[in-house]
């Protein structure tokens, strides 16, 4: 069953709707699209961390403390493009693609959250990186608590971009109100052929969906291209994200001993939503307005326990934002990372 919520933290949600409709038929061009180059202002290199398995690392540049960007279920580095330019004139701003994903490589194994923190640590290591302060996006928030929980001395802080939940969650009462939603609340939008005959195409679809622009650079990383330019099926097999779903863990928030900046993002509240998707019948909109106040519940939960860790923790939480907080609520996020990074050790 597949979780709605109107803040979309659920990653298999997000894979699927990646993934949905993404194979097209189309008849080749003689010739074939332009040649593109990735208009981030990144390095791009491979560190080994274990046998047969690199990871891509992109080097935004910048001078001062070092922060490392990770992405969340289904997405590379490269979300960040763009994002991560913002930070240069203070930080020397790291990404890291994680196994699986993007030009990283892909493994039978290894997928678990104890890991993928492992993996973030040899990069630590290969780059000579002192006390970084990492921040992650969505599922990434297992590794910031692996790393926070058993890696306290080798981080200097960590920031939460709508990463809080984790397998404390108790998703019995959200689910079985989800299945009450109307059908088209329930299914994830797919683009239709002319939505995929390029890659700014189906930016814009998403950008239209969505309410976010996320990097063409994340697309080309994520989908094949067909010679004739169209976006073409997923790269990543579907066996890493189911994995990393697997290898979710329950993490005990208060031993975390490194400092927290925590971002919470809530979306549209229920009158809205049931204005866009024409719910008519007063039973549905008790439903909706329900799923609603449901994840608000366990988003408190979550940052009451986040609340408790040891090394202290900051919550900022965002109305009206999407789950890809970095992108819809940019000039907050900035605002609130650099005061957070500004009372660092």
């Amino acid at each position: 069953m597949k979780r709605f919520s109107f803040a979309a933290p659920i990653e298999n949600l997000l894979f699927g709707l990646l993934v949905l409709g993404l194979t097209v038929s189309a008849t080749s061009r003689a010739q074939g699209p332009p040649l593109w180059h990735d208009p981030s202002n990144h390095k791009v290199q491979f560190v080994t961390v274990e046998d047969g398995v690199q990871l891509e690392v992109l080097d935004w540049g910048g001078s001062g403390r070092p922060v490392v960007l990770l992405a969340g279920l289904g997405f590379t580095a490269h979300v960040f493009d763009g994002f991560a330019e913002k930070l240069t004139d203070s930080y020397h701003v790291y990404g890291i693609t994680r196994r699986g994903y993007g030009a990283s490589s892909r493994p039978a194994s290894g997928y678990t959250g104890q890991r993928r923190a492992e993996d973030d640590l040899r990069v630590f290591d290969a780059l000579k990186l002192v006390a970084p302060v990492v921040v992650g996006h969505s599922v990434a928030g297992d590794e910031l608590s692996q790393l926070g929980i058993h890696h306290h001395e080798r981080v200097g802080g960590l920031v939460y971009l709508d990463a809080l939940h984790d397998g404390a969650d108790d998703w019995t009462d959200y689910d079985a109100l989800c299945s009450k939603l109307p059908d088209p609340m329930q299914r994830p939008p797919t683009p239709s052929p002319s939505d995929l005959k390029s890659f700014p195409a189906y930016q814009d679809w998403r950008l239209r969906t969505q309410g976010v622009r996320i990097p063409e650079s994340e697309f080309r990383d994520d989908f094949v291209e067909n010679p004739d330019g169209s976006v073409g099926g997923p790269k990543t097999p579907g066996y890493v994200p189911d994995a990393i779903m697997r290898g979710g863990s329950k993490h005990d928030l208060s031993a975390i001993r490194s400092p927290v900046l925590a971002f919470v993002a809530y979306d549209e509240p229920p009158q809205e939503q049931i204005r866009k998707n024409h719910v008519a019948d007063p039973a549905e909109r008790t439903i909706v307005e329900a799923v609603y106040g449901t994840f608000i519940g366990m988003a408190r939960i979550r940052i009451d326990r986040i609340n408790r860790a040891a090394g202290g923790a900051r919550v900022v939480e965002l109305w009206g934002a999407d789950h890809f907080v970095f992108l819809s609520n940019e000039a907050d996020v900035l605002r609130e990372l650099r005061a957070f990074l500004a009372t660092l050790k």
